[in-house]
């Protein structure tokens, strides 16, 4: 096993929007199993490729490693190499964990303007985006080239073939009311986090009737935020997509705040205090 395989894996689960984290040596003292710069790349079902020496060091960081992919925050390990850890000749060890792959998945229904604007967009924020569109003009690689997938179906058609959990964001910009609609009964029968619907205040009321009409419940019809997009004042396919994906991500790191106990954009850094990566050794 050499550093390679970790690279290759970790080029491999970064195309296809897996989650991993990097678990790597940065600092080692008396008998330590491995040396600075020893890597063990951790999958999201705690598999591994690499080591960092074994032993319960290595089964607590692999613990650290799914924790810090839950909560998208690298953090900083300390051991002291007893007998505790499976260790006899003594020694310290700091393993520093870095989730990556924990990107958000989004759902474009659409491939107009808009669609390929957001896809665009999204895709530079680290958003693993998959169109859909019944046009195959618009449902092609040549179309987005941003997008990680790309599906030429009907909406109806469409959502046996996506893969949607509470971490999915499904924005619906299609080419009708009929369609819109369509799209959003379907989301609403999944668990996506996030169903977003690109239109008027008025199209927000037929929609919000339709649906009650139909037997959807307040708690699902308070799942459509309609109009999507921060209020901007946005006009252009280009600023729309600005005020729908500032949305995605706005919606993105209060959920990753609400997990760890901070304010997105904002560490609280001591009066004075000195400020670094990691504590020394």
């Amino acid at each position: 096993m050499t550093d390679l395989d970790i690279y290759e894996e970790l080029v491999r689960l970064s195309r296809a929007g897996t989650p991993f984290a990097l678990a790597t040596v940065i600092a080692s003292s008396g008998s330590s199993p491995r040396k600075p710069g020893a890597k063990m790349l951790v999958r999201d079902d705690g598999t591994t490729v690499g080591t960092i020496g074994g032993g319960r060091v290595e089964a607590e960081t692999i613990q650290a490693t799914l924790a810090a992919m839950a909560s998208g925050v690298p953090s900083t390990l300390s051991f002291q190499l007893t007998e505790e850890h499976g260790f006899v000749c003594g020694g310290a060890l700091q393993i520093y964990v870095e989730p990556h792959g924990n990107s958000r998945r989004l759902v474009m229904f659409g491939g107009g303007h808009v669609g390929k604007a957001v896809t665009e967009l999204a895709a530079g924020c680290g958003f693993h985006v998959t169109v859909v569109d019944e046009r195959p003009e618009m449902a092609s690689r040549a179309a987005h080239p941003a997008a990680a997938d790309v599906i030429c179906a009907e909406v109806d058609n469409a959502f046996p073939a996506l893969t949607v959990t509470e971490e999915t964001a499904i924005v619906i910009a299609t080419t009708g009311h009929e369609k819109d609609f369509q799209a959003v009964r379907g989301a609403l029968r999944t668990r996506a986090g996030f169903i977003g619907l690109l239109g008027s205040r008025r199209k927000r009321e037929v929609l919000l009737q339709t649906l009650e009409r139909e037997g959807f419940s307040a708690e699902d019809r308070a799942r459509v935020v309609t109009p999507v997009g921060l209020p901007i004042g946005a006009e252009t396919p280009a600023e729309i997509a600005v005020s729908i994906v500032a949305q995605l991500v706005k919606e993105r790191r209060s959920h990753a705040a609400a997990r760890v106990g901070h304010t997105p954009g904002r560490r609280d850094v001591a009066a004075d205090g000195v400020l670094q990566a990691t504590s020394p050794p």
